[in-house]
């Protein structure tokens, strides 16, 4: 007797991962250009196809079941060769020109170098010239029109981007750090304008905390540097966290929850296809890394 097999729908898989990525499946229906209803279908569509459920309630939002995260593996998976063979075969088009884009300094390390791998093997023809920057610079930049595109941390203020993720934020100090009690909260951060300094000072000032700055930079290797040397603790991204260093506790001192921060894409008005196709691959890139590195 042969089993028919069953086929899962490569857009359903998609609005599913997208809604993990974004961590709200209204936020995947528009970065799909979908409605809300049929991002929800979709989600039901998927369980019936596994026949158990890939969501469960956690607070006020969701997360993925024991179940979610087996199949999210494999639909990563899934959608990663279908989109390697999609540009694959654009790139075979003679797709060529210029791409100019602006990532933060705490991917340039991490996820960048193989995203441009993988983007080179599809689109040989196509040059990519990389800005690691500040983010006020970078949206500045994309504005003028020298960049096309540019991810930064918050909106900066620019009505027009576009949110890729929400990311927790955590307060992050040397493995042996003490605080000493009774002093101001002493505080390793990059110059102003830095979205992160701000919510960090934002939320010990709304605390009641006092602080002070004792270490200033405009480099994140400056920052790690001072942290690990015990000058003080840092606000970064909770996922992101170097493995020498370690999240400390909000409890500790009682400092405030620091919440998350959006990552965002601005992008010019007058895109190119070369710029198209890899801003594509960005969002999936970015979307991907971070969820990895929450689960």
């Amino acid at each position: 007797m042969v089993v028919a097999r069953l086929n899962l729908d490569m857009d359903v898989l998609r609005t599913f991962v997208t809604g993990v990525d974004l961590g709200s499946f209204a936020k995947a229906a528009d970065r799909l250009g979908r409605s809300p209803s049929a991002v929800s279908l979709h989600l039901r569509k998927l369980e019936s196809q596994v026949g158990q459920p890939l969501m469960r309630k956690q607070g006020r939002g969701l997360a993925l079941t024991e179940a979610g995260e087996t199949l999210m593996a494999y639909a990563r998976r899934i959608l990663e060769l279908n989109d390697e063979a999609r540009l694959a075969l654009g790139g075979l088009a003679g797709l060529d020109g210029w791409v100019r884009v602006g990532v933060p300094q705490d991917f340039a390390e991490t996820w960048l170098p193989p995203l441009l791998a993988r983007f080179q093997r599809a689109y040989p023809q196509v040059r990519v010239e990389a800005r690691v920057d500040r983010g006020a610079s970078m949206a500045d930049a994309v504005s003028a029109g020298a960049l096309d595109l540019a991810l930064t941390w918050g909106t900066l203020g620019r009505p027009t981007c576009e949110t890729v993720a929400d990311v927790r934020l955590a307060w992050i100090a040397a493995e042996d750090y003490r605080a000493t009690e009774g002093e101001p909260v002493a505080l390793v951060a990059f110059d102003d304008p830095c979205a992160f300094r701000r919510r960090a000072t934002d939320a010990l000032e709304a605390a009641g905390l006092p602080w002070r700055h004792v270490f200033a930079t405009s480099s994140l290797v400056g920052v790690w540097a001072a942290v690990r040397a015990g000058l003080g603790i840092t606000a970064r991204c909770a996922d992101m966290i170097p493995p020498d260093l370690r999240a400390f506790g909000p409890s500790a001192r009682h400092l405030p929850d620091l919440g998350s921060i959006e990552l965002v894409l601005h992008r010019s008005p007058k895109i190119t296809a070369a710029a198209g196709a890899f801003t594509e691959l960005l969002l999936e890139a970015a979307g991907s890394r971070l969820q990895e590195q929450t689960t």
